[in-house]
C-alpha cells in the first residue's frame, strides 16, 4: 500500500480560508444560515470553518450543528460489521434556514443523500448547500454535486482519499492511498 500527499497542512490552511471567504460572500452575516457537519469526519471541517469565520472574519454568531447519518444510510444493515453511531448535536431548528452541509470527502454521494433525509428531522430548510474539502468527481453514484469544494480529485476506485485532522490524528494532511 502506497500513499501520496494530496494536500499539505499549508494547502489545507489556504483552502479553508478560501472556503470561509466563499461562504462569507454568499451568506454575509449568517443570520439565516446554519452550518451542519456530517459526523464523524465532516465535524472537524465544520468546526474549523466556524472558528475561522468567527475569529478571522468577525462573524458574530454562527449556528453549528453535528449530524449523525448512521441510521439513514442505505447500507445500514448490509455490512458484516455493525456501524457505530456518532452523536447528533443540532440544538436549533433548520426551518426556513439556509443549511450548509459539510463533509470531508464527497465520494459516491450516498452519505449526502442520507444527510438530506436526516436533516428533515429538524425542520424544512429554505435551501441546502454542500461544502466538501475533497470532491472525487468520477466516483458518484447519485446526482449530487458540491456548491463549495476545496480540491477536486480524479481518483480511480481502487484508490482511497484519507483526510487527517490535527484535532483527531495530530496533523492536517490529505493522502491518496493506493490499496
Amino acid at each position: 500500500m502506497s500513499q501520496k500527499v494530496l494536500l499539505s497542512s499549508k494547502e489545507i490552511h489556504i483552502i479553508l480560508h478560501r472556503l470561509a471567504c466563499q461562504l462569507l460572500e454568499n451568506h454575509l452575516d449568517f443570520t439565516d444560515t446554519v452550518l451542519i457537519g456530517i459526523q464523524p469526519r465532516g465535524s472537524f471541517l465544520a468546526k474549523r470553518l466556524a472558528k475561522l469565520l468567527k475569529e478571522e472574519y468577525q462573524v458574530k454568531e454562527i449556528k453549528l450543528g453535528l449530524l449523525d447519518i448512521t441510521f439513514f444510510r442505505d447500507d445500514f444493515r448490509r455490512g458484516e460489521k455493525p456501524l457505530e453511531a456518532s452523536t447528533t448535536s443540532v440544538d436549533f431548528l433548520v426551518e426556513d434556514k439556509k443549511v450548509v452541509l459539510i463533509d470531508d470527502v464527497l465520494y459516491t454521494g450516498r452519505s449526502i443523500r442520507a444527510a438530506l433525509t436526516a436533516i428533515q428531522s429538524f425542520g424544512r430548510p429554505n435551501e441546502i448547500e454542500l461544502l466538501t474539502l475533497i470532491d472525487r468527481r468520477f466516483s458518484r453514484h447519485l446526482p449530487i454535486q458540491p456548491n463549495y469544494r476545496g480540491r477536486q480529485v480524479d481518483a480511480i476506485n481502487e484508490e482511497k482519499v484519507k483526510v487527517l485532522w490535527k484535532e483527531n490524528e495530530g496533523k492536517d494532511v490529505v493522502y491518496l492511498v493506493n490499496r
